[in-house]
């Protein structure tokens, strides 16, 4: 059981921390011209925009520069920490 635990963890662990890589990727991107419309910025759009509209909606851009990826960067970081909150709770559970 507490290896199942562990393996949950850290493959959940692992992902959150890849998409925020995708993340990070796809906000440097922008500043190059013409890499956001290319096969790989298509991709990277298409995996990273629906999260962030999440927070584009109650974020407006402010002067034409978009704060989301800086608060969905954050709420990972937040996920990442609930989560290893949540499986060391689980954890303690399990070896009483």
């Amino acid at each position: 059981m507490i290896q199942l635990l562990l393996a949950l963890h850290s493959a959940l662990d692992l992902l959150i921390y890849l998409y925020m890589i995708v993340v990070m990727v796809s906000v440097l991107m922008t500043w190059f011209p013409g890499a956001s419309t290319s096969r790989f910025g298509l991709l990277l759009g298409r995996l990273v925009d629906p999260f962030l509209r999440i927070f584009q909606r109650f974020i407006p851009p402010l002067a034409g520069i978009d704060f989301s990826p800086v608060i969905a960067f954050l709420a990972l970081s937040g996920l990442r920490w609930l989560l290893n909150y949540l499986f060391a709770f689980l954890l303690n559970l399990v070896i009483r």
